[in-house]
C-alpha cells in the first residue's frame, strides 16, 4: 500500500532573480535610446530628483525638477547631459550629446598628433670617408635634426682600422662642428666593441 503521507523535498528558495550590474545601474542613454556606458548620464538615467541646468546657449537657467529639465530638453530635441555629478543639485546641460561627443573626439585626435614622437636616426660613417658621401649624410642629418627627431652617428672600425681610432674620432669631431648651429651633443664619443657612437639631438 503506497504511504500518502510521503511528501517530495521542497527545493530551498532561493531569492528573487538576481539583477545585472547594467539593471541596477542604468547607462546614460541618448534621446533614441542607446546606451551610453563610459559617457555621463544622459536624459532618463539622470538619478537626481533636482538638477542645476544649464541651457543650450550656456545660459544658466536654474534648479529645476529632473522631469522639468527633461522636458526642457524635449523641447528643444536635445539631450539633457550630467556634465558635474558630484556638484549639489548636480549641474545638467542641454545639448546634443551625439554632436558634442564627435567635436570631443576631434579634439582628442587633434592633440595626439600634436605629441610629435621622437625618433632616433642612425647614420653609418667610416674613418675615412669621401667627401660627397659625407656631405650626404650630413644633409640627412640636419633633415633629421629640424624634424625634431635625434640622431645617433655610428663610425665602424674593420680590420686594423681599430688601432687608429684617432681617425674616427677626427670623423665625429667634424661632424659636431658642422651640426654646431643645428644640434646639441647629447652623447659624447665613446666605443662600443669595434664602433664609436655619438649621439646629437635637437638644440
Amino acid at each position: 500500500m503506497k504511504d500518502t503521507n510521503s511528501t517530495t523535498p521542497r527545493t530551498p528558495y532561493q531569492g528573487p532573480p538576481k539583477r545585472s550590474s547594467q539593471d541596477s545601474d542604468p547607462t546614460s542613454r541618448s534621446r533614441d535610446g542607446r546606451s551610453a556606458p563610459e559617457g555621463p548620464r544622459l536624459n532618463s538615467a539622470i538619478r537626481a530628483l533636482q538638477v542645476r541646468v544649464v541651457g543650450e546657449d550656456g545660459e544658466m537657467i536654474g534648479v529645476l525638477s529632473r522631469k522639468e529639465a527633461l522636458d526642457r530638453a524635449m523641447e528643444v530635441g536635445l539631450d539633457l547631459v550630467e556634465v558635474s555629478p558630484d556638484a549639489d543639485p548636480p549641474v545638467c546641460k542641454i545639448l546634443d550629446y551625439g554632436k558634442h561627443k564627435y567635436h570631443e573626439q576631434k579634439k582628442l585626435a587633434a592633440a595626439r598628433k600634436k605629441q610629435k614622437v621622437v625618433e632616433i636616426k642612425e647614420i653609418k660613417v667610416r674613418p675615412v670617408t669621401d667627401e660627397n658621401d659625407y656631405q650626404v649624410k650630413l644633409r640627412a642629418m640636419k633633415r633629421f635634426i629640424e624634424e625634431g627627431n635625434k640622431v645617433k652617428v655610428v663610425l665602424r672600425f674593420k680590420g686594423r682600422e681599430i688601432s687608429h681610432h684617432e681617425l674616427g674620432l677626427k670623423v665625429l669631431e667634424r661632424i659636431k662642428v658642422d651640426m654646431d648651429l643645428f644640434s646639441k651633443v647629447e652623447l659624447d664619443p665613446k666605443f662600443e666593441g669595434r664602433q664609436m657612437i655619438m649621439m646629437l639631438g635637437p638644440k
